[in-house]
């Protein structure tokens, strides 16, 4: 049968919503396919390689227009469509967060995000440091929520966080909001700065 690497890399997302990214293997996507293990290989060299290729395949569409003009609204939007593909797929930003990628959506969505900060006035080294650190935090907090939807979300650390163990914690908890809750203030305290973020 014809094959090329898109079929191979939607094979493996497909089986990474089933199975999740510990059962994923090139053996289960060759078997996936139909095919033999070594035609999986001639399209992603190794399963690292194999995760590159979902990565990126996971933020196509990500900098795709429209996005709004004023440049801390866009790289807002991009920064909640960029979550929004982690959680699109199972354990997508554990995918994500393992990998290096220097592929094309991946790379369109990060000059995307370095031009928003670019258009808003930021220096060079502001503006690209402003998008690490908003992928970043975005990638750590979807892996966490991601984890929580199999330990019963945020209850074990409610129930651990007592006034006698840890009293300044216990003293925060009523403002421990939810994942959407903490997305939206980490973006604007990246974005715009602490002031945006009340």
């Amino acid at each position: 049968m014809g094959l090329d690497r898109t079929a191979v890399v939607t094979a493996a997302l497909e089986l990474l919503d089933e199975a999740g990214l510990d059962k994923l293997t090139m053996r289960k996507v060759a078997e996936r396919l139909g095919v033999q293990l070594n035609t999986v290989y001639w399209h992603a060299s190794s399963k690292p390689r194999l995760l590159e290729l979902m990565a990126d395949a996971m933020l196509e569409g990500c900098a795709d227009a429209p996005l709004p003009e004023p440049w801390d609204e866009r790289a807002q939007a991009l920064a909640h469509r960029y979550r929004a593909a982690l959680l699109s797929r199972r354990d997508g930003a554990r995918v994500v967060a393992g990998t290096y990628v220097a592929e094309e959506h991946t790379l369109r969505f990060a000059d995307a995000m370095t031009g928003a900060f670019l258009g808003g006035g930021h220096g060079p080294a502001e503006a690209v440091w402003r998008t690490w650190s908003l992928v970043y935090f975005t990638l750590g907090l979807t892996q966490e929520e991601q984890a929580a939807r199999g330990i019963g979300g945020m209850e074990p650390l409610l129930r651990a966080a007592t006034a006698e163990r840890f009293p300044s914690l216990a003293a925060v908890t009523e403002h421990f909001g939810d994942f959407e809750h903490r997305f939206r203030h980490g973006v604007g305290l990246i974005v715009r700065g602490r002031e945006a973020s009340a």
